[in-house]
Parts: structure tokens; C-alpha cells; sequence
């Protein structure tokens, strides 16, 4: 039994299509069937049924599945290990990140990149119900994202910053000028809100208790960069974090008014899993950012 033939299982199991399986593995389809049936010799048992229109995982196959995962996520730490013990930081960092969290990230990125060119980030950008899965799946080192309304099993939060979610309108909009908005004054103009399911979105379904046909909505959507261009006009307003429109330019944030809404940017770790240095110091240099140390202690 080899690595190899494992990961090439895996794949398959994960897929239950060889064709796709081998396009994502990078190999011929027949490379692929030839490893995966010198590991069912290996081991004595079929693990995959094969018909000419369908793969499907035999009891056996079911059964190393999670076994096989656990096996390559260790040898990928063994020599994760290794790499960070001797030769200094490199490999590859996994990072997940939601789309409000997305622009605390930029200085950061070209800082680490720059400090540490042998390190490969992988950025994936989803909402947060998504990013803890595949944090759990161990497919990312850890996840930048605003703190639950409720802890998570298994997964740690740490405090990065503190935020808040806010009114997020053109600087040309009726509402630009306000010190603050109530509920109130927001059900006389017309939002496009971030999709159900996204943090903001997420807490401001909370603090309006159901409410959200007393607004005149006009328009939901998952994609933040798409909203905040939607925003520029200057007829519609939002709600979104505050931190969602760093660097953006035409717009601003208005804090809502009596109403609890501090949103705590943190970092999130799988409890007692490895952390790699590369993780570590990327933590680092975005902890002492501008753009985190502008929203640390905030509310001083």
C-alpha cells in the first residue's frame, strides 16, 4: 500500500466518476484504475464496484474511506513538521476567509507574501457554514471570520478585533450624513441585503426579530464586491460589517443607533490540532496590520 494509491482512492470515493477523478489527480484515467487496483490486491478486498454507467463504494471501501483521509492528512503534517523544523517556513497555507472579512486581509497578504515568498497561500472565499466544514475536514489551517452567534464543536475563537455591523450607503445617499440610524428611519429606503446565511446577514436578521417585511428589500445577493458596487449609485443602502468597506472610496458606514451590534473578528482552529508556523506567523502580521490595529479596542 502506498500514499499514492490512497490519495488516488480517496479521490475516486470522493467523485464516484474516474473520468473526473483522474482529470483532477492530473493522470490518465488508466494510470488511475491501475493504482487503485493494485491497492485492492494490497489490501484483498474490492473497495470500489464498477459498472459501465456508475462507481460505487463497496462496504469496504465505506470503511477506509475516513481511514484513508486521516492517513494523508498525517503524512501531510509529518512533513509539514519537518519542512517548518528544517528548512525554515515554507509548504503550503490554507486559509478560509469570509466575504465581509475579505478586505481586513489585503495589507496582510502582500506583507507575508513578501516576508516569507516560499510559503503558497490558498484563499478560499465562502460563507462561514462552509469554511467550518472544511475547517473540520481539515482542509484548512484555519478560518478569518467574525465570531459565532453560538460556539462551534470542536473549534476554537480567537479575538483579533472588534467590529460592528452598520449602514452602508453611497456618500451621496439621503442617509450619508447621519450619525447614527434607527430601524426606523432604514424602512424608508430600499436595501440590497447579503444572502441569508452570511454573518452579517446573519445578525441583522436578529436584531429585526422577523421584521424583514416591514423593509422594502429589493434585492439579496452572496457576493459583497457585486452589493458594495450596487451601493455606489447612491439609491440603495446595505447592512453589512463596518470592516466590509476598507478601502473601498464613494462610500461610508453609519452605525445603527440603541442597538446592539458588535461584530468580533477572530481567528478559528480546530481544538489541540497542529498549527504550522507559516499559520502562526502569517497571525502575526495580521494582528499588528493597520487594518486590525485601526479596530482593536474600538469602542475606547
Amino acid at each position: 500500500m502506498e500514499l499514492r494509491q490512497l490519495r488516488y482512492f480517496v479521490k475516486v470515493a470522493e467523485t464516484l466518476n474516474f473520468s473526473e477523478a483522474a482529470k483532477s489527480l492530473f493522470i490518465t484515467q488508466s494510470t488511475l484504475s491501475q493504482q487503485v487496483r493494485q491497492l485492492e490486491d494490497s489490501l484483498g478486498t474490492q473497495l470500489l464496484s464498477r459498472s459501465s454507467h456508475s462507481v460505487a463504494l463497496t462496504e469496504a471501501g465505506t470503511q477506509l474511506l475516513p481511514v484513508a483521509k486521516q492517513t494523508l492528512l498525517d503524512a501531510e503534517l509529518c512533513c509539514q513538521r519537518i519542512h517548518d523544523l528544517e528548512e525554515g517556513l515554507g509548504g503550503v497555507l490554507n486559509i478560509g476567509v469570509t466575504y465581509s472579512f475579505s478586505p481586513i486581509l489585503t495589507e496582510s497578504l502582500f506583507s507575508f507574501m513578501e516576508k516569507y515568498p516560499k510559503v503558497k497561500l490558498n484563499i478560499l472565499y465562502k460563507p462561514m457554514s462552509e469554511l467550518m466544514d472544511l475547517l473540520a475536514a481539515r482542509e484548512l489551517d484555519f478560518v478569518l471570520a467574525f465570531k459565532p452567534s453560538q460556539p462551534i464543536q470542536g473549534v476554537e475563537s480567537h479575538y483579533l478585533f472588534q467590529n460592528y455591523l452598520a449602514v452602508i450607503v453611497s456618500e451621496n445617499h439621503p442617509l450619508a450624513k447621519s450619525e447614527s440610524v434607527d430601524l426606523e428611519m432604514l424602512k424608508h429606503f430600499d436595501l440590497v441585503l447579503p444572502s441569508q446565511g452570511l454573518q452579517a446577514r446573519n445578525l441583522f436578521d436578529r436584531i429585526i426579530n422577523g421584521g424583514i417585511a416591514d423593509l422594502r428589500v429589493k434585492m439579496e445577493l452572496n457576493e459583497v464586491n457585486i452589493l458594495l458596487k450596487l451601493l455606489k449609485p447612491g439609491r440603495l443602502a446595505s447592512v453589512l460589517a463596518e470592516a466590509t468597506i476598507l478601502n473601498e472610496t464613494g462610500i461610508v458606514a453609519i452605525p445603527f443607533k440603541g442597538i446592539d451590534s458588535e461584530m468580533d473578528g477572530c481567528v478559528h482552529t480546530l481544538r489541540d490540532s497542529y498549527r504550522k508556523r507559516s499559520m502562526q506567523e502569517f497571525i502575526k502580521i495580521l494582528s499588528s496590520s493597520l487594518a486590525v490595529r485601526a479596530r482593536q479596542n474600538a469602542w475606547l
